[in-house]
């Protein structure tokens, strides 16, 4: 068992306490299963396949997990942090939770901030907090000789947005009219120095690295868009085209968003490979 394992269900026991003692549930086992570090058994029924002992392969849908789940049981899926506040919500109520966003959102989020900020790390802040916001009053502003260019507001799939859109509310939603989305809240900063062409062409290949192969689309398609991207003269039609196949017809998330990056260096960053 891994280090953070006891912690995990320290936190986890202390919240079923809490159940217990106001009656929502009397009992309720734990078990706790090691992943091999698949990126794709992120995706929920890939991580059943995995669970049960089997390839981490996405399912075809539908059956969804909640009617055929793990062991060919009914199953929710539920986020860690998700399971974290529920003793916080508990004991001080709903409406404390919902009054700490901002612009309307509620609760915090966990966000995971790297790249050019002078103070990394897991930030704790309000739902609906601003990229501003959060570089200037959680991170410590941009390292020093960096200027702000941009950010992945969600992780290695959730696109790429130039600093113009750091005004936007960080939640759930409110990126999908830039074609982006906040996902697992972990953000990437960009500064005047870095390439926002490599760092697309360097997310493109992981996602090629963590495919799982089972279909066409992503399989296929992460590799040719990898060469795309690796030529220094970007072709934007065949990109697009490779773009729009990938998102209809790979059957799970990984290969319908893996090319978010790439749509998002088109659109925000068109000096970035314009000759």
């Amino acid at each position: 068992m891994r280090d953070e394992y006891p912690a995990v269900l320290e936190i986890l026991n202390t919240e079923i306490e809490v159940l217990r003692s106001v009656g929502i549930i009397t009992t309720i086992d734990i078990e706790i299963r090691r992943g091999a570090g698949a990126y794709i058994c992120g995706e929920e029924s890939a991580m059943i396949e995995s669970i049960e002992g089997k390839r981490g392969l996405p399912r075809h849908r539908p059956p969804f997990i909640a009617q055929v789940g793990l062991f060919g049981r009914p199953t929710l899926n539920h986020n860690i942090e998700t399971l974290f506040w529920i003793r916080d919500i508990v004991e001080k109520g709903p409406e404390w939770f919902a009054e700490q966003g901002r612009r309307g959102h509620k609760g915090f989020r966990s966000f995971s901030v790297s790249g050019r900020v002078r103070e990394p790390g897991v930030k704790l802040a309000p739902a609906g907090i601003t990229m501003n916001e959060l570089l200037g009053e959680f991170c410590g502003g941009m390292e020093e000789g960096h200027s702000f260019k941009g950010y992945l507001p969600g992780g290695a799939s959730g696109g790429i947005l130039p600093a113009s859109l750091a005004d936007e509310p960080l939640d759930f939603g409110t990126l999908d009219k830039h074609g982006c989305f906040i996902g697992s809240h972990a953000i990437v900063v960009f500064s005047d120095q870095d390439d926002i062409r490599d760092a697309a062409l360097n997310l493109m290949r992981f996602f090629k690295h963590e495919s799982c192969g089972q279909c066409t689309p992503c399989r296929s398609g992460t590799e040719k868009m990898e060469k795309l991207l690796a030529d220094d003269d970007w072709d934007p039609d065949k990109i697009a085209d490779l773009d729009a196949v990938m998102r209809s017809a790979s059957i799970c998330g990984l290969g319908q968003a893996a090319s978010n990056p790439v749509a998002s260096v088109l659109k925000f960053f068109s000096e970035e490979f314009e000759v």
